[in-house]
């Protein structure tokens, strides 16, 4: 990775590109190697932006708005009282419609802006997969990406820092529980894709380890075309519970069907299925799912986090209820703006880099970070919440 050196001025660098416009800059700056990246200096004094590729419209949108609104309710209100060390932070998200090469494009756009302090909570697997390379070659700090996959972590990747708990830690969590209540048959369900393929592994590798029977192992597409025959399958070897490695429509189509088979069968998911229009579109069946979750429970007013942010959800005035996805958002921009203020009054993301990895056991109010390493996640927290008949999960 190449750096420029700490010595550099304004000026100088100035000079350098001064000769081109605005346009020739981004175009000389695309045709560089990656890894070449004329960071934000410490000279700036304008607001600090930072860049944010999600899904904003398509099948997953409603967890990319969610997530987004959580982090700009956190940062307005922080920028309302002065910002970090005096200069606010500029959230700038740029819709991918969870599609990998729009996720991909915006993060070359994003590297290619010498005005890019970071690039921030990404949302989706495979479009933080696509991005990875180029942006670890760039320097540009990684800040947060929603996905819980082991690809997301990397070894001795120093500008990659994920918060949220893997899926092999809600996978873990989930097959632990079942153990401790003596559930001794399970079935898994999983999606036929990347993310469906690691919970299965995990889940396999703990029930074996735990000494439990694994019934059988359906997959559904992702279109959800199979979702009937995989649950067909699934209540043929009459399982005690069902572990659900699935997301979105196939969540849905799956859950309707098993309830058809077998009424009263124990469901067990992790927390990408808990978003709002997947529980609306399951309607009353997604009552007594249990879901693994990486955030407390947003009306769980025993914890100051919590308090805190349900006080600044209702000063921004938004009417939605507050979710764990929302919730998730406020938590990693309010990480990320301790780590700005501890990086001093003239952060540069070399100085922003360092004090991310010096923050340890930062306690939020109930939620702890420690950052140790780039293939660990800063948070291990997993609890179990169950979808109430009003839809709504309480513990």
């Amino acid at each position: 990775m190449t750096h420029f050196p700490s010595s550099l001025n304004t000026d100088s660098r100035t000079t350098a590109w001064g000769a081109l416009s605005r346009r020739g800059v981004l175009g000389a700056l695309a045709s560089l190697p990656l890894a070449i990246h004329v960071p934000v200096r410490a000279q700036d004094t304008g607001a600090l932006k930072i860049f944010q590729s999600t899904a904003l419209t398509g099948p997953l949108a409603d967890l990319g708005i969610a997530v987004n609104q959580g982090a700009k309710v956190y940062f307005s209100a922080l920028n309302a009282k002065g910002g970090v060390n005096g200069r606010a932070i500029e959230l700038n998200a740029l819709d991918d419609g969870y599609d990998t090469q729009r996720a991909l494009s915006n993060a070359k756009g994003f590297i290619a802006d010498r005005n890019c302090f970071a690039i921030f909570n990404c949302l989706g697997t495979p479009m933080v997969e696509a991005m990875l390379a180029p942006v670890m070659a760039s320097g540009i700090p990684f800040f947060a990406p929603f996905t819980g996959a082991s690809s997301a972590r990397p070894k001795n990747a120093r500008n990659v820092f994920n918060i949220r708990a893997s899926y092999a830690d809600e996978t873990e969590h989930l097959v632990r529980h079942l153990a401790t209540i003596g559930i001794k048959r399970i079935a898994i369900v999983h999606q036929n894709n990347g993310f469906g393929k690691e919970v299965a592994s995990v889940a396999r590798q703990f029930m074996a380890s735990s000494k439990l029977t694994e019934t059988a192992v359906a997959t559904v597409e992702n279109n959800s075309s199979d979702a009937a025959a995989a649950a067909t399958k699934i209540a043929a070897s009459q399982p005690e519970a069902v572990l659900m490695g699935l997301a979105g429509q196939p969540t849905v189509e799956f859950v309707k069907a098993i309830r058809k088979e077998r009424k009263g069968l124990p469901l067990y998911a992790l927390s990408v299925m808990g978003a709002a229009a997947t529980l609306k579109a399951m309607g009353a069946d997604a009552t007594g799912i249990t879901v693994s979750q990486v955030m407390p429970l947003p009306t769980n007013n025993v914890l100051p986090l919590v308090r805190e942010f349900q006080l600044a959800w209702k000063a921004a005035g938004l009417t939605q209820e507050p979710s764990h996805l929302a919730l998730e958002g406020y938590v990693n921009a309010k990480v990320f703006a301790e780590a700005l203020r501890r990086a001093g009054r003239n952060p540069t993301q070399a100085s922003f880099i360092d004090s991310v990895w010096a923050m340890k056991n930062y306690d939020l109010g109930g939620y702890e970070v420690s950052f140790t390493d780039s293939s660990r996640s800063a948070s291990r927290f997993v609890e179990l919440n169950m979808v109430a008949r009003d839809g709504r999960f309480i513990r």
